[in-house]
């Protein structure tokens, strides 16, 4: 993999080794990249991101496991995202290699969407 992911799964960990060795050991899966904050793991194509959660303690509305997918505009997807029943969250993140922010899907489960830059 080049870079990073397009598509993909985060899994929020408070330990985030002692879980990447599970999905290493149980489901053969590869280490690509590892930080402080999480381990990117990858196996065929699929990508998992084992992060620690963005917060200290869980919300009600947090949820522990979230899909990430890659649009071509966060803007159009904002604007779009309602009219097929989900809802945008605040707040927007970036790095030097893509830009992302979270929206909800019509049963008000969590997914990143990310627009990468040219």
């Amino acid at each position: 993999m080049n870079g990073p992911a397009r598509h993909g799964c985060i899994v929020y960990a408070r330990d985030v080794k002692k879980l990447s060795k599970f999905y290493i050991q149980y489901f053969g899966m590869n280490t690509v990249r590892e930080t402080p904050e999480f381990v990117a793991l990858e196996t065929e194509g699929f990508n998992l991101i084992v992060h620690v959660p963005p917060i200290e303690s869980f919300e009600t509305k947090f949820s522990t496991v979230k899909l990430f997918l890659t649009v071509a505009s966060l803007d159009k997807a904002r604007e779009t995202i309602a009219a097929y029943g989900g809802s945008v969250m605040e707040g927007e993140w970036s790095n030097p290699v893509f830009k992302v922010c979270n929206v909800e899907d019509p049963e008000g489960n969590h997914i990143q969407i990310r627009e990468f830059k040219s």
